[in-house]
């Protein structure tokens, strides 16, 4: 759809003076009451493809422009987003369920970070780059990062702002234009992302199309020029697969089952904070949440009394009031629910929470289990729900070996007063992303590339790795000396093996270096 005749609501209203007879769609609900919210075009692959070929003409003139001229008019589109930004959050709020500090914090506040880094940083990224030319002197080399063409975006639900837009703009800012899917959950919010690109001048380098998975195939099939994936795992395969017909490249972020490691040593009030809030935030809705916690048994009780406490303080009232809001995704309640109920089968106990919440709407409490393993699939699948499981190590040891018996490796945390120890397990973590003292923040950090490894995804996002994902590298050898042919052309000189030879070990051979260097 162009972004001048999609609806913004529910087109059966009349608030487009227009009709979705004729147009399959897709209803959305607010996941704080389970009422209706919207209801959006579920576009064919005719749409898509048309979307993609109006940003493809838009292409050359955004691409050709410096990267100060794109920075500028990305300023006006920060600028819109900070006029809206009341709108924004209502539209966020009522598509995910989420808090509102939430909604202002990690929504808004990421991506205009995410922009003031490129601002300031990502011209520097993306310059030439000389490279030395080895052996021939007489040559001068360097790299060049342009941009590939259209992106196809597709975003998940959790998080429809931020990861939507962080790769948006950060296409955009390297000279790409895009088509976004959003999820066909809150597809609302994709609409919204679409109108603060309409502008006179650029009105095209961003389209908008909405739909479900059929829609998004249509787009991973529709040539773009590469595709950036976030969504889970089981998705993500089924994205690379079809990209793969056509050798269209993929940027994955998927899932996680982030682990956190508390020492002995660790600052046990803190620790339990963290752990709450980085379990709780979002309705644990976030791919980085913590989602199981291994703590040294000497100190695992009082760990798991200050965790209930902090728990216990939780608000979680309706409509945006609060601490933690609503879940998002129907099907996401189940799957907390069938996790808590194996575990519980299988020897866990419930110390809070444990079952919905009777009210309108998808709404699950802060849960804490104790007694679990790693024969419970709450330790092993990725649960994406308000629940923190706390298991008992003897060492860091085995904190590190559970920690990474997981095929998931995206985020992670050490909690510990002893910096060099906290270093030596980062280091020793099968993760992309691990914070000492923190969790989740670390995708705060724009400068810092953001991705997991395993099963948790390909590529990074943020960054100068983030900006140059969406560009190709050319490399250009050319002249320093010009000279009247190459030694190595034909006809090939008499004795060129035997200098060759004598060069090869005059330049690598490690005896002579020794020799050499004992003279000196």
């Amino acid at each position: 759809m162009t972004l001048t005749d999609r609806p913004r609501h529910d087109a059966s209203a009349g608030e487009t003076g227009g009709s979705l007879a004729d147009q399959p769609t897709i209803e959305c609900i607010d996941p704080r009451t389970g009422e209706r919210l919207a209801v959006v075009p579920d576009c064919t692959e005719e749409q898509v493809r048309a979307a993609v070929e109006r940003a493809r003409a838009a292409f050359p003139g955004w691409s050709a422009l410096s990267y100060r001229q794109r920075s500028a008019h990305l300023i006006r589109v920060r600028d819109r987003l900070l006029d809206r930004a009341e709108e924004l959050v209502e539209t966020i709020c009522s598509a995910t369920g989420k808090h509102r500090s939430e909604a202002v914090t990690t929504e808004l506040m990421a991506v205009c970070e995410t922009i003031d880094y490129y601002l300031k940083h990502g011209e520097r990224s993306l310059r030439p780059q000389a490279v030395h030319a080895g052996s021939l002197l007489h040559k001068k080399a360097w790299k060049r990062y342009e941009p590939m063409g259209v992106i196809g975006v597709i975003s998940p639900w959790n998080y429809p702002f931020t990861l939507a837009m962080t790769p948006l703009v950060t296409a955009l800012f390297a000279g790409n234009t895009a088509v976004l899917k959003p999820s066909e959950v809150t597809p609302t919010v994709g609409l919204a992302i679409g109108e603060l690109f309409a502008d006179d001048r650029w009105g095209d380098i961003v389209q908008v199309v909405t739909g479900g998975g059929a829609t998004g195939a249509a787009l991973v099939r529709s040539g773009v020029d590469k595709v950036a994936f976030t969504g889970s795992g089981r998705t993500g395969k089924l994205v690379m697969a079809t990209a793969a017909e056509t050798l269209t490249p993929v940027l994955l972020e998927l899932g996680g089952k982030d682990p956190m490691i508390v020492r002995a040593d660790a600052d046990l009030g803190r620790a339990a904070k963290g752990a709450v809030w980085g379990s709780m935030q979002n309705s644990g809705q976030t791919c980085m949440s913590v989602e199981r916690v291994y703590v040294d048994a000497s100190v695992h009780d009082e760990f798991v009394d200050r965790v209930v406490a902090e728990v216990a303080a939780i608000r979680q009232h309706e409509r945006g009031e609060g601490d933690v809001g609503s879940m998002t995704f129907p099907p996401q309640v189940e799957v907390v629910e069938r996790h808590v109920a194996d575990a519980v089968d299988k020897g866990a106990t419930v110390l809070t929470g444990g079952e919905r919440l009777d009210r309108p709407g998808y709404w699950f409490p802060p849960t804490v289990l104790t007694g679990v393993d790693h024969t419970m699939d709450i330790m092993r699948d990725e649960t994406f729900g308000p629940v923190l499981p706390i298991m008992a190590v003897d060492s860091d040891d085995e904190a590190l070996r559970l920690a990474n018996d997981s095929p998931y490796g995206l985020n992670s945390s050490v909690w510990t007063r002893d910096e060099r120890r906290g270093i030596e397990l980062a280091n020793g973590l099968q993760a992309g992303n691990v914070c000492i003292n923190d969790c989740i923040v670390s995708y705060a950090v724009t400068g810092l590339p953001f991705g997991g490894v395993k099963e948790s995804g390909i590529g990074r996002v943020h960054g100068g790795e983030g900006l140059r994902e969406f560009t190709h590298v050319k490399s250009i050898l050319g002249e320093r000396v010009r000279t009247p042919r190459e030694l190595w052309w034909f006809p090939i000189p008499k004795g060129l093996d035997a200098i060759g030879i004598r060069t090869l070990r005059l330049r690598f051979g490690s005896n002579l270096r020794t020799r050499l260097g004992r003279r000196r």
